[in-house]
C-alpha cells in the first residue's frame, strides 16, 4: 500500500497520509465543490489502511476552515479510525491543531471530541 499525498489548493486541504509511519495529516481549507467526491478516495485509503494499520496511528488535523459538507466527510474519516482504535487494531489519537484565537475551529474540535471515544486533543498554536 502506498502513501496518500495530495497537494492542497485554495478549496481543498493538503493530505499526507503515511502508511509507513502511521501519521495522517490534513491541513488547510476544505471547501470543495462536491465534498463527497473529493473525500471518497481518502476514505477508501483509510479503509485499506485499516486492513494492516500501524500499532499506533496519529492524526494531525490543521484546518483553517471547512464547510458543512466537509465536516461530515472528516467525521467519516474519524469514525473509521475510531473503529480501528475500538477493536484494538491500532492505538489511534487525534491532535486537532487550532490557531489560538480561532473559536470556530476550537468549537468544531470540541464537537468531534464529544462524538468520538478515541483520544482527541485540541492543541492551540501561535500563528505568526
Amino acid at each position: 500500500m502506498s502513501d496518500f499525498v495530495l497537494k492542497g489548493s485554495t478549496k481543498t486541504p493538503e493530505i499526507n497520509f503515511s502508511q509507513e509511519s502511521g501519521l495522517l495529516e490534513l491541513s488547510g481549507r476544505s471547501i470543495p465543490e462536491i465534498s463527497f467526491e473529493f473525500y471518497q478516495p481518502i476514505i477508501a485509503w483509510v479503509d485499506d489502511y485499516g486492513k494492516n494499520p500501524k500499532e499506533e496511528t496519529e492524526v494531525h488535523a490543521k484546518f483553517e476552515y471547512f464547510n458543512t459538507s466537509s465536516s461530515k466527510q472528516i467525521l467519516d474519516i474519524f469514525k473509521k479510525l475510531e473503529q480501528l482504535h475500538a477493536n484494538g487494531k491500532s492505538r489511534v489519537k487525534v491532535k486537532w491543531f487550532i490557531a489560538e484565537d480561532d473559536e470556530a475551529m476550537e468549537e468544531a474540535g470540541e464537537e468531534y471530541r464529544m462524538l468520538l471515544t478515541m483520544p482527541f486533543e485540541i492543541v492551540p498554536v501561535a500563528i505568526d
